[in-house]
This record gives structure tokens, C-alpha cells and sequence, in this order.
């Protein structure tokens, strides 16, 4: 059975650091397009980074130079590295994977989700 379950989040102040992990069971992650999409209060949930099957990467504008996306093909686990953080930031997580022919970060191309984890940006 095809599993991604998340875990790395929390509450971190302003300009802290987070990294969130992406564990999968059940598929190899390396095959798929994956990706990290979040939902804030009051928000759809949206693209924030996936890569593609081939290892193309992509950012939201509002987090690039700050977000970093990796897979570890080893482990099977992906995560995001996620720095100078800020209160819009503030969202639950989810990670996500799609077939390999994707090359988007649109939430509706991508069939499996984990359960999803927490993260607050606050002083």
C-alpha cells in the first residue's frame, strides 16, 4: 500500500529553521513527481516545491532562495529544508506524489498525500 507520512514540524520563530521529512512506503519515491504543498487558515492549499521524476526542481515565488527540496533515494524520504521563516509561512504541510509524467506543482495532478504536519511561525 502506497504510504507518505510527514513529520519535522513545530512552532519556530521568525527567521528560524525547519526541516520537514517525507517518509514513503509501499512505491519508490525517485519514480514519481513529488512534492510539498501547504494549506494556511483561510487558504487553499497550495504548491510551495516538487520535483519532477528527472530531478527538475520548482519554487513558489514565495519561498525561493529561502525553501531547498531534496529526495534522499536511499532512504526513500524527501524533505524540505525551510529557512528564514515568517509568520505567512504559517500552514499545514503535506507532502505529495504524482506520476512521473508530471512535470507541474498544481495540487490536482497529484494523487497521494500524506496526513500532513503542523508548522507555526510566531514570536
Amino acid at each position: 500500500q502506497l504510504q507518505l507520512v510527514e513529520s519535522g514540524g513545530g512552532l519556530v520563530q521568525p527567521g528560524g529553521s525547519l526541516r520537514l521529512s517525507c517518509a514513503a512506503s509501499g512505491f519508490t519515491l525517485a519514480d514519481y513527481a513529488t512534492g510539498w504543498f501547504r494549506r494556511a487558515p483561510g487558504k487553499e492549499r497550495e504548491g510551495v516545491s516538487c520535483i519532477t521524476s528527472d530531478g527538475s526542481a520548482y519554487y513558489a515565488d514565495s519561498v525561493k532562495g529561502r525553501f531547498t527540496i531534496s529526495r534522499d533515494n536511499a532512504n526513500n524520504t524527501m524533505y524540505l529544508q525551510m529557512n528564514s521563516l515568517n509568520p505567512e509561512d504559517t500552514a499545514v504541510y503535506y507532502c505529495a506524489a504524482a506520476p512521473a509524467s508530471v512535470y507541474s506543482c498544481s495540487r490536482y495532478e497529484y494523487d497521494y498525500w500524506g496526513q500532513g504536519t503542523r508548522v507555526t511561525v510566531s514570536s
